[in-house]
């Protein structure tokens, strides 16, 4: 009869087919396709907040000074008293201090700070930092211009929020607190659904604790430098109090309280997974226990799980409501997956080998967890990129194929994991019975005591060991030590579990890489939102057109006869937002030079309720008007009039939209 061969790791990944490259072929074809289908058909969405629009816009030049700033982003966000500051040409406040106002209607996300009244010409810096729906701190700067623009003291600043030690610190905790739960949750899921046995294993137990400590010691750290993180940069403000207390008062804050709750939780069902079940004899008793700690496990381990999900990149964007427990299913995913991958390379490197049993458990489990992995990756991968070019072109895009491409190596190194367990278990090194390894090594190690006891004290015993039964035992105890250290060494030996161990161990370093990569997405702006950022900046930012603009205006004033005809011929250079140069051109019917007694000009951008601007042309000869250093504040579709007298009664007004800037 042949044996099954189990799998390891990502191995349930590649069936047990004679063409497993075929099939994996197969498999990245079918999710090719839905990768393709999906991000073909996205729609709009956002997670992290980027900064769409403003008034004025960057780099605008206005005529004169505005009553207030307002700032559009692409969702809404957390801002503080001095979230948004407004620095004149010297440096100072230029705004009253007062904290932001809110102005949302509709899907509209805008807030606004009142200025100061009497500002002088110049230019003006605006620096503003807010905190995302997702948790995440953005920040950025621009400037705008009243009059003419100036030489300002204030230099925008170049930090991102959220970086520098404190960002670097925060980010280590993030990762930290994802292996913390990915060992705590997998490698309990591990000895409760594979291996109960190794309930009793040192190593597994170790490899448990230290993930729950280590999610709770990283938890405590990102609730002290959420404040710095998401404010000053400062690493003494991890201390201040009253920082911490407007912390709790926020979504992440709360989150990270809801996390060291559970994490007590889990400290009790660590204690009775490791305590009396390991010590649980019955098999009824088992069962039942067995089942009440399935059940509270998954309790606990999808809140923790939660606490991510109500957070972060989940909480926000299109359809919330699927994406949170969309997230929540993808990290208990990873944690079965690779907190059990963790727990099986322990114990093969720290416990006698486990039975085939407890491995099969583990493939299913893992096969299940592939699965999953697989539909809420592709759902959240459409969600948060949206279209290719976002896949390709943005810094979250390129991590996700990264990504992608570590989860293929991980598939290969399966593969070859596979091929070494079919020879371990073909060889007969596994027996694949429930007691293997050291529960056997300990009953034939206590078996051999008593028997050498019986020995020690027969006939023909030296009377120093027949006389002493604590010396005799003692001796047989070392006797068995050493016969399990010759067995455990003739084991380790074994070229086939060799190889086994070693691709365990490379499947294992590759998904620390794999984590770490999904450790830096979280915190990474998701290339859909990028891709809006960039499109809304870019309209707004957009070249004026090369050279000057030309307009051409016919006009009758009513006057009789040809004097009150003609045309305005009119060029308008550079076109752009800021000073502009005008030359006006007045024609008669037949082509001439006309002369007429006045001339004047308005400019009016309608979106944005500014204007009229008027604009009084000199005249420079006959039939040729000139104006210098008109003042275009923003980029738009203006709308110019032109109004003509050619007497002391007749005059017309004329206009015509043009886009400028």
């Amino acid at each position: 009869m042949t044996a099954t061969a189990p799998h390891f790791g990502l191995v349930p990944f590649i069936p047990a087919l004679r063409r497993p490259l075929a099939a994996a072929a197969l498999l990245a074809a079918l999710v090719g396709t839905v990768f393709g289908l999906l991000l073909g058909g996205a729609g709009p969405a956002s997670a992290h907040a980027a900064l769409t629009g403003s008034d004025p816009q960057d780099g605008a030049v206005v005529a004169t000074a505005p009553q207030e700033i307002r700032l559009t982003f692409s969702e809404s966000v957390a801002l503080g008293d001095d979230s948004i500051r407004v620095l004149d040409p010297s440096g100072k406040r230029a705004d009253t201090g007062v904290a932001p106002r809110d102005l949302q209607c509709g899907s509209s996300m805008k807030y606004s700070v009142p200025l100061n009244t009497g500002l002088p010409a110049g230019t003006y810096t605006v620096a503003w930092q807010a905190v995302s729906a997702d948790s995440h701190p953005v920040s950025g700067a621009f400037t705008f211009s009243v009059g003419t623009p100036s030489k300002t003291t204030v230099a925008l600043p170049t930090d991102e929020a959220g970086g520098g030690l404190v960002g670097t610190l925060y980010g280590i905790a993030r990762y930290a607190a994802y292996t913390g739960f990915i060992l705590m949750a997998g490698g309990a899921a591990f000895v409760l659904a594979c291996w109960q046995r190794g309930a009793g294993a040192r190593p597994l137990q170790r490899l448990v604790v230290r993930g729950w400590m280590t999610l709770t010691v990283a938890t405590l750290a990102m609730l002290l430098l959420r404040n710095p993180y998401a404010g000053s940069g400062e690493l003494a403000d991890a201390f201040d109090l009253d920082g911490l207390k407007a912390v709790l008062d926020t979504k992440p804050g709360a989150a990270l309280v809801s996390r060291l709750l559970l994490l007590g939780a889990s400290a009790l069902f660590i204690a009775v997974l490791f305590g009396a079940f390991a010590k649980r004899e019955d098999e009824r008793e088992r069962k039942d226990l067995t089942f009440g700690l399935a059940i509270g496990g998954t309790v606990i381990a999808a809140g923790i799980a939660g606490t991510w999900a109500l957070a972060e990149h989940a909480s926000t964007g299109i359809q919330p409501g699927i994406a949170m427990p969309v997230d929540v299913l993808h990290l208990l995913a990873v944690a079965a997956w690779l907190g059990g991958l963790a727990a099986l390379l322990v114990a093969l490197y720290r416990t006698p080998d486990i039975g085939v049993a407890a491995v099969r458990r583990f493939s299913r489990i893992a096969f299940g967890s592939v699965l999953v992995l697989t539909a809420t990756g592709i759902y959240q991968s459409w969600r948060q990129v949206g279209t290719w070019s976002a896949l390709t072109d943005t810094g979250y895009g390129q991590l996700l194929l990264v990504k992608v491409g570590l989860v293929a190596v991980l598939v290969g190194i399966a593969w070859i994991s596979r091929r070494w367990t079919a020879r371990l278990v073909t060889g007969g090194t596994d027996t694949g019975g429930e007691k293997t390894g050291a529960e056997a090594d300990v009953e034939e190690a206590e078996t051999k005591a008593e028997v050498d006891v019986d020995e020690a004290q027969a006939p023909g015993t030296p009377a120093s060991v027949a006389e002493d039964p604590a010396r005799a035992a003692q001796l047989a105890r070392q006797r068995a030590a050493v016969a399990i250290a010759e067995k455990k060494r003739i084991r380790d030996a074994d070229p086939d579990r060799s190889g086994l161990r070693r691709s365990v161990l490379a499947e294992v370093g590759v998904a620390v890489a794999l984590l770490a990569v999904t450790t830096v997405l979280t915190s990474t702006e998701p290339g859909r939102t990028e891709e809006e950022a960039t499109r809304a900046t870019t309209a707004a930012a957009a070249p004026a057109a090369e050279g000057p603009v030309n307009l051409t205006l016919p006009f009758d004033t009513g006057e009789g006869g040809k004097s009150g005809k003609g045309t305005v011929r009119m060029d308008i250079a550079p076109a752009r937002t800021g000073a502009n140069e005008l030359h006006i051109w007045i024609d008669s019917t037949d082509g001439k030079a006309m002369d007429i007694p006045e001339l004047k000009l308005a400019f009016t951008l309608e979106s944005k309720d500014i204007g009229p601007l008027p604009v009084v042309p000199d005249r420079l000869t006959e039939g040729h008007w000139t104006a210098s250093g008109v003042q275009i504040p923003m980029a738009g579709n203006w709308k110019v009039a032109v109004t003509v007298r050619t007497s002391d009664i007749d005059q017309t007004t004329i206009d015509k939209n043009v886009k400028i800037g």
